[in-house]
């Protein structure tokens, strides 16, 4: 038994990782999911600056992904529709409507310039072997930017979820650049359905957002909706009208979707019911408003991690400049040996060091010959001096090449190597400067191509309240109590009527024992033949409202009084207002009434009745003890 706990411990620990950091869960370094990177890394491979049919693409990339071709084609299609790293021809499905994608092998794509610029540098990624051992994948791109702001990302582990909302490139790219400078910076979302987004709430990435839906009202008889909030589609915001409309939440005449290229949703209303009327009804009830919990879970350093937003682009600022390090100094290497092959080239043909092998025999002696030929030149070819693998190199030169050289071509060059290894000493000298103005590069490069999609926000961010649904809610339900029966509620027909609500209010009964609960407003439901009152449970009012309890203590019969305000409670929970011992005479809700009280006629009692008023005592608590009104036993109440 031990053995199958241990196993099953491990093995579920095993997989528990497994979801979390190669399957759920977006990596920070890169911003995707393995199965983006793989189809990113595939793209990469196939591309010849045409588009790939997307079945091609997907086959392509089952040789880095083990979970089959229907995952890698809807992530695939999921990641075209961000409009930035895939630029796509065909039908891809529709983010307004929620149609789906075309087959896989009617659709194509590519790689766009923007993502070659930002993730691909095959000579800085750094490559594992893939699941079967036959080929080599990244284990993450050198990401220039905080992709995952940009794309945003959403995914269940096991034991934990992240939910990260996109922003827009160009802010997340300036916000990049202040970064960079030393100066504060703050970004929100941007949906790429537009709408409208509180982001008060937002906390830097891990709080709540709300979104609504933009309206048209400018017709009184017709509501258009032209933008929706984020997370609905046409087709789910019509489903929740219509649910809303069934209910009678809202009033309408008909509901039309003439959504192509643009959202375009009308919703022509009821006879006498115009639209200002209405829209806190649609955000009440309707998807037209919602609120989206986020929660920003990243891979960082192999471990899950939960950032801010400020402090991933912080990261990134520090990874940008790293890598364009990196890549500057590659490239100082490669421009080094490229001018140390030259310059060789040059003395080799120029001098004509290549006669002196003719009298050799030798490889070795050929060798040396060549090494010995390059010593009056030590200065020009520097301290590298020359070695065997550059002979090697300078005698597989053809002949050809040889009486074709030209001296002046090869001098240009040169100069134009030596031009760009300055150029590279004053870029590391000044890393910060470049990074901007590689940043600058990307921003000009996207404003130049806003029609791709990822240029101008979409959503416009402001404030506004969440709709409270009780608020919006007709009172078109009326609460009736019929004492002969003790029923209380909104179907019965006859009977005392209690007060107007809607279907979404609460009730406080209190029942002639004394004991009140609160309850949702019910259709019918036996209270009790007798019923000291009733009314809306909503807590600002009942704190103003003072119940008065009139008792006599069991005891001793004296007379006593409690007065309180009801200000919490739970949910279908009976209390008490009556007082431990005590015997329940009356209980009033009004703030100001009298009340006489007649005693139990006994020898030298002089005064046989006494008139109190009820608002000359202490309001207090509910849970509180009463006060005696006389040290008389009592023998019956007179309320007025």
């Amino acid at each position: 038994m031990a053995y199958v706990k241990t196993l099953f411990d491990r093995n579920f620990l095993e997989y528990a990782s497994y979801v979390i950091k190669d399957r759920a869960i977006p990596d920070l370094e890169d911003g995707l999911k393995p199965v983006q990177r793989r189809i990113l890394h595939s793209l990469f491979e196939m591309d010849d600056g045409k588009y790939h049919k997307v079945a091609n693409v997907v086959g392509h990339c089952m040789k880095y992904h083990p979970h089959g071709d229907a995952s890698i084609g809807s992530a695939l299609v999921v990641l075209a529709n961000k409009d930035l790293f895939l630029d796509r021809q065909g039908n891809f499905g529709n983010i307004f409507t929620g149609d789906d994608a075309s087959a896989a092998r009617y659709i194509e794509c590519r790689a766009t310039g923007l993502a070659k610029d930002l993730l691909f540098n095959p000579k800085l990624t750094e490559m594992v072997d893939s699941y079967d051992g036959r080929n080599r994948e990244p284990v993450a791109f050198p990401a220039k930017i905080p992709v995952v702001l940009a794309i945003g990302a959403d995914g269940i582990a096991v034991g934990m979820s992240t939910k990260i909302l996109p922003h827009n490139t160009l802010e997340v790219l300036e916000a990049e650049k202040a970064c960079l400078a030393g100066k504060s910076f703050q970004i929100f979302p941007d949906f790429p359905t537009a709408g409208l987004v509180d982001v008060s709430e937002y906390k830097d990435g891990n709080g709540k957002v709300l979104v609504r839906a933009k309206l048209d009202v400018s017709d009184p008889k017709r509501i258009v909706i032209r933008e929706l909030p984020y997370g609905s589609t046409t087709e789910s915001l019509i489903a929740s009208v219509e649910t809303a409309a069934k209910a009678g939440r809202v009033k309408i005449q008909a509901i039309s979707d003439f959504t192509t290229e643009n959202v375009e949703i009308e919703i022509k209303l009821a006879r006498g019911v115009y639209s200002d009327e209405t829209v806190d009804a649609l955000f009440a009830f309707t998807e037209c408003e919602q609120s989206i919990s986020v929660n920003l879970l990243v891979i960082r350093d192999g471990m899950p991690a939960v950032m801010t937003v400020t402090e991933v682009i912080r990261h990134h600022a520090g990874q940008l400049v790293d890598i364009l390090t990196r890549e500057l100094e590659l490239e100082r290497k490669e421009l080094q040996d490229r001018l140390h092959q030259r310059t060789l080239e040059r003395i080799f043909i120029e001098e004509r060091i290549y006669k002196k092998i003719e009298e050799m025999r030798t490889a070795e002696t050929v060798t040396a010959s060549v090494i010995e030929g390059f010593k009056p030149f030590a200065k020009e070819v520097g301290p590298r001096g020359v070695s065997a693998e550059d002979v090697e190199r300078l005698l597989k030169i053809p002949i050809r090449r040889i009486s074709l050289y030209d001296i002046n071509k090869a001098r240009a060059e040169m100069k134009e190597i030596e031009a760009r290894l300055k150029q590279i000493a004053l870029h590391l000298k000044d890393i910060t400067g470049y990074a901007l103005g590689f940043l600058d590069g990307i921003i000009a490069k996207i404003k130049a191509n806003e029609e791709l999609g990822y240029g101008k926000r979409k959503t416009k961010v402001g404030r506004f309240e969440k709709t409270a649904v009780k608020e919006v809610a007709a009172k078109d339900l009326v609460l009736r109590y019929d004492g002969s029966s003790g029923y209380l509620g909104t179907s019965i027909p006859n009977g005392e009527t209690v007060c107007e609500l809607s279907g979404f209010d609460r009730v406080l009964v209190l029942k002639k024992s004394g004991n009140w609960t609160v309850i949702d407003a019910p259709d019918k439901v036996f209270i009790d033949k007798g019923m000291w009152w009733c009314g809306l449970a909503d807590k600002e009012l009942l704190a103003k409202t003072v119940f008065t309890v009139l008792y006599k203590d069991t005891a001793t019969g004296f007379p006593c009084i409690k007065r309180c305000s009801i200000e919490g409670w739970i949910m279908n929970k009976e209390y008490s207002l009556l007082p431990e011992g005590g015997e329940l005479l009356h209980i009033d809700a009004r703030d100001k009434f009298a009340f006489t009280v007649h005693y139990v006629p006994k020898p030298r009692l002089k005064v046989a009745k006494e008139a109190f008023k009820a608002q000359d005592y202490l309001v207090k608590g509910s849970k509180s003890g009463g006060v005696r009104l006389a040290p008389k036993e009592m023998s019956r109440i007179e309320v007025k």
